[in-house]
């Protein structure tokens, strides 16, 4: 559980540190924890209500449940924060999260199944005995 929630918040910081420096805000801590905490707040609120904690690596519901708690609530957080929103950023926010936050639940996924030997379910049991 602990990778999954660290591989969350990295991808969130990720899409911060990258739009303070498409709009040339900086790169202080500060700047960057002021454009973080709302999406951050929001990244724990999906969790929740997603219960990630049980399947954490798992694209539904944990990594919709990250994504869309993500940029639902982050954004009502900037709003009622003063920091503003707009549509053109609310896609791209949209695009950006989903592409990582279910992207790397995906991927890891695919890397599961290579992994696994044919005819074989996730526990190790054969797939009959699904």
């Amino acid at each position: 559980m602990r990778r999954a929630a660290v591989t969350d918040v990295l991808c969130v910081l990720v899409f911060v540190v990258i739009g303070r420096a498409s709009h040339a805000k900086g790169e202080t801590l500060a700047g960057i924890a002021s454009t973080a905490w709302p999406f951050l707040t929001g990244l724990a609120c999906g969790w929740a209500a997603a219960r990630a904690w049980r399947r954490p690596f798992a694209v539904v519901p944990a990594g919709a449940g990250a994504w869309l708690g993500t940029v639902a609530v982050g954004m009502v957080l900037r709003v009622v924060s003063g920091q503003g929103t707009a549509a053109a950023f609310i896609a791209v926010a949209l695009a950006f999260l989903g592409l990582f936050l279910l992207g790397w639940r995906a991927a890891a996924a695919l890397l599961a199944r290579r992994g696994r030997p044919a005819g074989r379910s996730p526990r190790g049991a054969p797939s009959s005995a699904r």
